[in-house]
């Protein structure tokens, strides 16, 4: 007999998500391309970014199928680093983007969705500046510093982007607390 869920986040019952749930107005649409692997991940940050932001739609698969097209104005930016084996146009910081498209991966497996999607490679990245040290470590190890979930990272930029780190520090609060409690009952 499977365990019962919530209705809402979908969770079993004991890992519900939904008092992590933090609405947060945002002025940037929000398109997650999910790696398969992870849709069903019980770790994952990515579904309590999605209940808190109204404005966040997510793919599963390995490419977005023309969901990351730019639009007539070309306003759309994926999150991702500039490196030696991703390199990409970067985009200009003096322009606000209308789209932030994020990848939901490992660090390597997001490395092939980049690869595998000539339409995402082709996009301007907005690479974080600096980021601060992930919350995430008690659920999930970070290969190198500055690696971040998808909810830390999508929260960052959009606070850089729309100039309003404070909009999001409720959710990235709410993130950390579902994180101390995923880890007390992991161990528990």
């Amino acid at each position: 007999m499977s365990r019962p869920h919530c209705p809402a986040c979908l969770r079993p019952l004991p890992t519900c998500l939904c008092r992590w749930v933090r609405p947060t107005a945002h002025a940037v649409e929000v398109r997650v391309l999910q790696h398969p692997d992870e849709a069903a991940q019980a770790k994952g940050s990515l579904r309590l970014l999605q209940l808190s932001l109204q404005r966040c739609e997510v793919h599963v698969g390995e490419t977005l199928d023309g969901a990351a097209d730019g639009g007539a104005e070309g306003r759309t930016v994926l999150l991702y680093p500039v490196t030696e084996s991703a390199p990409g146009p970067l985009a200009d910081r003096a322009v606000r983007p209308q789209r932030l498209v994020v990848l939901d991966a490992t660090w390597r497996k997001s490395l092939r969705l980049l690869h595998l999607d000539p339409a995402l490679q082709a996009l301007p990245r907005w690479p974080l500046q600096s980021p601060p040290d992930s919350r995430y470590a008690a659920l999930r190890k970070a290969a190198r510093p500055g690696q971040l979930s998808t909810l830390e990272a999508t929260c960052l930029a959009l606070a850089d982007i729309e100039s309003d780190a404070a909009r999001y520090a409720p959710l990235l609060d709410a993130f950390a607390g579902w994180v101390a409690e995923q880890a007390a009952w992991r161990r528990g």
